[in-house]
């Protein structure tokens, strides 16, 4: 069973808590966006720490190395069968000026040519309930517990 790590990154904005998401990149994502965004997360191997992969997801696809008290907000399983574990924390980063990692994929399909694409393409601070609306299906109970806490 596949297993990602990730953090929910948030901060109390004008109009109240705001969450920090991320838009994958790439081709398939590209004109998907209500239910396409996500926490920054990753998968990590079965012999490594959860948190730890997930502070270097962050790092990966955004670029931001965040310290503080990371509050568990325990797992969710996705569509696919993945299972996600989060940790909040309540940190603030410009989401204009994120350095995504990168990756290669066959593109066109079947075409043999190999092209380079960010994992994450924007990053942006939303309300608990444009959240809602954009984030995956199975992270939105993220949401829910972190509201709770």
């Amino acid at each position: 069973m596949k297993r990602s790590a990730g953090i929910l990154l948030y901060r109390k904005g004008p109009s109240g808590l705001e969450v920090f998401l991320v838009h994958p990149g790439g081709p398939f994502w590209a004109k998907k966006d209500a239910g396409a965004w996500s926490i920054p997360k990753g998968e990590y191997q079965s012999d490594e720490d959860p948190l730890m992969a997930a502070r270097r997801e962050l790092e990966e696809e955004t670029g931001v190395v965040a310290e503080g008290s990371f509050v568990p907000l325990g797992e969710v399983r996705q569509a696919g069968g993945k299972i996600v574990t989060a940790w909040a924390l309540e940190y603030d980063v410009e989401a204009e000026g994120i350095r995504s990692n990168t990756f290669q994929l066959e593109w066109p399909p079947g075409s043999g040519k190999l092209q380079e694409f960010p994992e994450v393409d924007k990053a942006a601070w939303f309300g608990l309930e444009e959240a809602g609306v954009r984030i995956l299906p199975a992270q939105i109970e993220f949401l829910g517990r972190l509201r709770a806490i």
